[in-house]
């Protein structure tokens, strides 16, 4: 699997850091969420996308990935499952780890892998 971008006729690999994180979130679409949820061993689900989704607007508006509370918080209103550990049920191997890689979030800084 590549995670690509088309530029002109040419299809160029996408700028990963060392840990595989996109470098430039606006190249980010559903395709490389996709793409790197195969990578991660995850099957989306509509609640996936509720939180992927969410953590897309809130970056488009702030710059930054937004905090775990507030997926979590946003997930709650959204799902009928309102448990604390919802988000960690969905991305098992941590919110920066998976979430915020499948999001096309660059690494926050600062933040641990979980």
């Amino acid at each position: 699997m590549s995670l690509t971008k088309s530029e002109g006729n040419q299809v160029q690999p996408l700028e990963r850091d060392d840990e595989g994180y996109l470098i430039d979130p606006l190249e980010w679409n559903e395709n490389v969420a996709i793409d790197f949820a195969k990578l991660e061993s995850i099957e989306l689900t509509d609640i996936h996308w509720i939180a992927i989704n969410f953590m897309r607007q809130y970056y488009a508006e702030h710059q930054v990935a937004p905090d775990v509370r507030h997926v979590m918080k946003h997930l709650s209103t959204k799902s009928t499952v309102s448990s604390r550990n919802q988000i960690f049920e969905l991305f098992p191997y941590g919110y920066v780890k998976q979430a915020c890689k499948i999001a096309g979030m660059k690494r926050p800084r600062g933040w641990s892998t979980g």
